[in-house]
């Protein structure tokens, strides 16, 4: 049935005025007395004013400038999170999840001032079951130090977005990486969650202490959650699925001719039910810029940088009929990386694709932009980018996680040359309408923030926006998570 009317759907709206724009302006407050209730909290050491300090907190590594908050607070556990979130509430202040400052789209930008929540300092990880395959932790615990303090477990978390970010942070923003085409996204290994509300009530996603590996008790509210980059609420813990490490893993590269040749191959492996661990899609251009800041020599060519896990007899048979295919698709003979070193070696290259893309333009600036398609449309769009590039004359190297459909184009642009920011722009924009006329989504892993606020409108349709603003309405009926992202 339509929802004809939004205020009758969702009374909570009626509660906020001007709701319809969505530009609602929280009164600011800013004051000593509310400065001295912060630090009453938190204490005197874990807060700051420092214009350096609020610079740091004001940007991520996105193309997005700085707006940096008034006030940075470093609360120590969910407690002070409740009691802090609270103050903000009763002042109209806005509330800024803090992690690793490692997103793509200007997700921690304080658009209208307010009070910056860094959490690194709850870094705790609460509790392992490794008979249950999972673990919580804090939101100042990123991916390395969880997949550290595993070792010698026989456990592992294979989430791996490339930066060394926070796990609730991962969790905020649906990330994703290397490893999903075997082992999920984010959104598949959360849990549970203990998140904060605007007004500083302590909420569990799942139920307190609950930790099953599935339920069908209630609404999703932890899906809810994961990918709403801070504008529901304030994740303070997070259970996650952990996963056995394999006996073997082998690692190679493989090059192709031409884009749709190693595209091609890609959907072939995927299709012939492979359980390749890692697939990853690196353009020529990509190539050049690895090679250059990573010290390697491997052709300037399409190339995918495959991974295998599994016991060793499994392992030959995927390498068999991988090999095949690759074969048939006019792939070169395997460059083969078997023992950690050259594994590491090989996968930190790929993780440095952006700092590589960046490095081709010294004193430029960068955007990373990522959409996601269903698989048979994966060679269509990539061909159809890689061409929209050359004619708009932009450097944009492509590198992707075609294993997904998912992949980006790395943008370098000079910031004094306004026909080049205008042409990288319109590109973006025209690249993610691509892929939602090919039944493909904005962002496969970067989240909305605020440069794709006005995609998500089109990807998701009138009335699914109207069900989005009523849950934030419900929420956050002062508006003051995150403002401005998202919705």
């Amino acid at each position: 049935m339509a929802l004809h009317s939004p205020l009758r759907a969702f009374p909570a709206l009626k509660r906020v005025a001007g709701w319809r724009n969505h530009r609602l302006q929280p009164k600011r407050c800013m004051n000593r007395d509310v400065t001295d209730a912060l630090s009453a909290v938190a204490g005197a050491d874990n807060i700051s004013t420092s214009s350096a300090v609020l610079e740091q907190h004001g940007k991520d590594e996105s193309y997005h400038g700085c707006k940096p908050p008034d006030i940075v607070v470093w609360p120590q556990n969910v407690e002070q999170v409740s009691r802090l979130a609270a103050i903000c509430w009763a002042n109209d202040l806005p509330i800024i999840p803090f992690g690793t400052s490692t997103g793509l789209e200007g997700g921690v930008a304080a658009l209208k001032g307010g009070v910056c929540f860094d959490l690194a300092k709850m870094d705790k990880i609460v509790q392992l079951n490794a008979v249950d395959f999972d673990v919580t932790v804090e939101p100042g615990v990123t991916r390395k130090s969880l997949n550290n303090y595993l070792r010698g477990s026989g456990l592992w978390f294979p989430v791996d977005p490339g930066a060394d970010a926070s796990l609730c942070g991962m969790a905020a923003t649906s990330a994703s990486g290397t490893n999903a085409v075997r082992y999920g996204t984010m959104r598949e290994n959360v849990m549970n969650m203990e998140v904060v509300l605007a007004d500083g009530r302590i909420m569990y996603t799942a139920g307190a202490q609950r930790r099953t590996r599935k339920t069908s008790a209630g609404y999703n509210l932890t899906n809810l959650f994961v990918g709403s980059e801070g504008t529901l609420g304030i994740i303070t813990k997070t259970t996650l699925r952990l996963h056995g490490i394999p006996e073997s893993m082998v690692s190679a590269v493989c090059t192709f001719p031409t884009v749709q040749a190693a595209v091609d191959c890609t959907v072939q492996v995927l299709q012939y039910g492979i359980p390749i661990a890692r697939i990853e899609f690196l353009d020529d251009v990509m190539m050049d810029a690895c090679n250059k800041f990573s010290k390697l020599n491997y052709a300037v060519s399409s190339t995918l940088f495959l991974e295998f896990h599994g016991t060793e007899k499994s392992l030959a048979e995927q390498i068999q009929v991988t090999d095949e295919i690759m074969k048939a698709n006019r792939g070169s003979d395997y460059i083969w990386a078997k023992d950690q070193e050259a594994r590491d070696k090989l996968w930190q290259a790929r993780h440095n694709a952006w700092y590589a893309a960046r490095a081709l333009r010294p004193g430029c600036k960068a955007y990373s932009t990522d959409v996601c398609v269903p698989l048979s449309k994966l060679p269509e769009i990539i061909v159809a980018t890689k061409d929209d590039l050359i004619q708009s004359k932009l450097t944009g190297p492509i590198v992707g996680h075609v294993g997904d459909g998912n992949f980006h184009c790395l943008m370098t642009m000079d910031p004094r040359d306004k026909d080049e920011e205008r042409r990288v722009k319109e590109f973006t924009d025209r690249l993610a309408r691509r892929a939602l006329a090919m039944d493909g989504t904005c962002t496969g892993e970067h989240g909305i923030g605020l440069g794709k606020r006005h995609l998500l409108t089109e990807e998701i349709g009138a009335v699914g926006m109207e069900v989005m603003r009523g849950i934030k309405a419900a929420l956050d009926p002062k508006q003051i998570m995150n403002p401005g992202k998202v919705v």
